[in-house]
C-alpha cells in the first residue's frame, strides 16, 4: 500500500469481506474479468479514477485491475468515500489510493492532483470520471499555461470572485507551474480518453466540445440506457429513503416531500418516497418532465408556493441555486433539506454558512441542525453533496454493476479503438448497452425470447440487436 493515503489501513479485512458481497451482486464486473482477465487488454495501461471510493467502487477498480491496468485512484466527493474500502483496495495494493471520508477542500484536490500523476511525473492514458472534477483540473490547468505563455498575470487566489474549490484549483495550478509550465500540457498529451459517469459531468464535457476545447475524446457513460436508467432510476428508488431515514430517523409516511427536478434521479427519489408514504410534489422547468409527473398522479409546484409546508427538501436538477437561503429561512421548523443531483451548489450553503446570527448544531456526522434567531431551524444533511453517498452507502451493488460495466466496456473501447476517436463526446453503442444488460440477466433468472429469422426481417432488426433504433427512448 505504499503511497496510498487512506483513513485506517487497519480497516482492510473489514472492507475485503464486503467486497466479497459486492462481488456476488456484481455479475456484470465478474463476467468481464472472465471474458479478459487472461488476455489483459490493459496491459502496462496506466489509468485514473475519480469516482465515490466505496465497496462497489472497489469492485471495478479490481476489475479494471484484474484486466491488467495500473491504477490511481481518488473519490469524487469529501463525504463519499467508504474508509473500510478505500483500505482494502489499498491494502491489496489493486490501486493507489488517495480517499477517506470527511476530506476538507483542500484534501480532496490534492487527492485528484495524486491520482493524476505517478511518481515519474507522468499523467494516466485514461481516466474514468465522475463529475469530471479530474478531467477539469486537467483542463483547467492546460488553460492556465497557455495564459502565462501569453504574459498574462496568474488569477488572484486570494479574490472574493473564486469559490472556496476553485481557489485550491488555483493553489495546485500555481504550484506546478512555478515548477514546469508546460507540466499540465504533458499530462494532457498522453490521456488518451475519458468515460464520464454522471450528468454534471457529461455537462461539463458538452460545453468544453462546445467551446473547442475538449483536449481529448470522451465517452458519455451517463446516457447509456443501462446506467441512468438503472444508476439514476432505480439507485435513487433503493437510495434516497435508505439515507433519510439513516441520518434522522423521521417517519416519512405522511410528510410532505418536494422534489426538485423530474428527470430519471428525480424520478427515482419520488418513487422511494412514495413508497415509504410520504406525500410527493415536484417542481420541474421542462413541461415534458413536468407531464409526466402529473400524468404519475403528482402535483407540479413552484418552491415558493410550498416553502412553508413541506416537510422534506430534496434537490435532484443538476444544476445550481435551487435552495437558496431565503427559502430555507421560511421553512417550518426541522425542515430536511437534501441533495441527491451532483454538486453541493444545488442549495446555498454558503449563504446559509453565512447567514446572520446562525447556529450550526452538528447532530452527528453529516447531520447538522441550522438554528434562526427565532429559534426555528432546518436540518442539512451532507452539507448539501450527494445525501445517500453522505449519510448512506450509496446504490446497492446491482445497480452499480449495470454502472461500472459500462465504464470498463468504454474504457475497453477508448483503448482499443483510439484512431477512431476525434475530441469529442461519444454516448456508448446501443450494442453495447445491451450486452451489459444481458450480462446481468442470469442472475435475476431471465429468459430472453429469441427472434426468428422472419420476425427480425419483419421489423428489420438483426436477429442478435440491436433491437431499437438510437432515437427509441426506454
Amino acid at each position: 500500500m505504499t503511497e496510498s493515503i487512506v483513513k485506517d489501513i487497519n480497516l482492510h479485512d473489514w472492507g475485503r469481506k464486503d467486497i466479497k458481497l459486492s462481488e456476488v451482486e456484481m455479475p456484470g464486473l465478474m463476467e468481464l474479468r472472465k471474458r479478459y482477465g487472461k488476455s489483459k487488454p490493459f496491459q502496462g495501461v496506466k489509468i485514473t479514477g475519480s469516482l465515490h471510493m466505496t465497496v462497489q467502487t472497489a469492485v471495478l477498480i479490481e476489475t479494471l485491475k484484474d484486466l491488467g491496468a495500473d491504477l490511481r485512484w481518488c473519490s469524487c466527493n469529501i463525504f463519499s468515500t467508504q474508509d473500510h474500502a478505500a483500505a482494502a483496495v489499498a491494502h491489496s495494493d489493486s490501486a493507489k489510493v488517495f480517499a477517506w471520508k470527511g476530506e476538507s477542500l483542500e484534501e480532496y484536490w490534492q487527492c485528484t492532483y495524486n491520482a493524476l500523476v505517478w511518481p515519474n511525473g507522468t499523467g494516466p492514458d485514461m481516466i474514468v470520471d465522475d463529475g469530471s472534477d479530474a478531467t477539469f483540473l486537467v483542463h483547467e490547468g492546460v488553460r492556465l499555461e497557455k495564459l502565462h505563455e501569453q504574459g498574462v498575470d496568474f488569477p488572484n487566489v486570494d479574490s472574493t470572485e473564486h469559490n472556496a474549490e476553485y481557489k485550491c484549483v488555483l493553489n495546485i495550478i500555481k504550484n506546478t507551474l512555478s515548477n514546469n509550465p508546460k507540466f499540465w500540457h504533458n499530462i494532457a498529451s498522453g490521456i488518451r480518453g475519458v468515460s464520464e459517469e454522471t450528468t454534471t459531468g457529461v455537462h461539463r464535457l458538452l460545453q468544453l466540445q462546445k467551446n473547442n476545447s475538449l483536449l481529448f475524446p470522451a465517452i458519455n457513460v451517463n446516457d447509456a440506457v443501462t446506467k441512468t436508467k438503472f444508476d439514476n432510476l432505480y439507485g435513487c428508488r433503493h437510495s434516497l429513503c435508505d439515507s433519510l431515514m439513516r441520518a434522522t430517523d423521521v417517519m416519512l409516511a405522511g410528510k410532505k416531500a418536494v422534489v426538485c427536478g423530474y428527470g430519471d434521479v428525480g424520478k427515482g427519489s419520488v418513487e422511494s418516497l412514495k413508497a415509504a408514504g410520504a406525500i410527493v410534489m415536484v417542481t420541474e422547468i421542462d413541461p415534458i418532465c413536468a407531464l409526466q409527473a402529473c400524468m404519475e398522479g403528482l402535483e407540479v409546484v413552484t418552491l415558493e408556493d410550498v416553502v412553508e409546508d413541506v416537510d422534506i427538501f430534496v434537490t435532484a436538477t443538476g444544476n445550481k441555486d435551487i435552495i437558496m437561503v431565503d427559502h430555507m429561512k421560511k421553512m417550518k421548523n426541522n425542515a430536511i433539506v437534501c441533495n441527491i443531483g451532483h454538486f453541493d451548489n444545488e442549495i446555498d450553503v454558503e449563504g446559509l454558512y453565512n447567514y446572520p446570527d446562525i447556529v450550526r448544531q452538528n447532530v452527528k456526522p453529516q447531520v447538522d441542525r441550522f438554528e434562526f434567531k427565532d429559534g426555528h431551524g432546518i436540518i442539512l444533511l451532507a452539507e448539501g453533496r450527494l445525501v445517500n453517498l453522505g449519510c448512506a452507502t450509496g446504490h446497492p451493488s446491482f445497480v452499480m454493476s449495470c454502472s461500472f460495466t459500462n465504464q470498463v466496456l468504454a474504457q475497453l473501447d477508448l483503448w482499443d479503438n483510439r484512431d477512431k476517436y476525434e475530441n469529442k463526446v461519444y454516448t456508448i453503442s446501443r450494442k453495447l448497452d445491451e450486452e451489459v444488460a444481458r450480462l446481468h440477466l442470469s442472475k435475476l433468472g431471465a429468459k430472453l425470447t429469441k427472434l426468428t429469422k422472419d420476425q427480425s426481417e419483419y421489423i428489420n432488426v438483426n436477429v442478435d440487436g440491436p433491437y431499437k433504433l438510437d432515437s427509441y427512448k426506454y
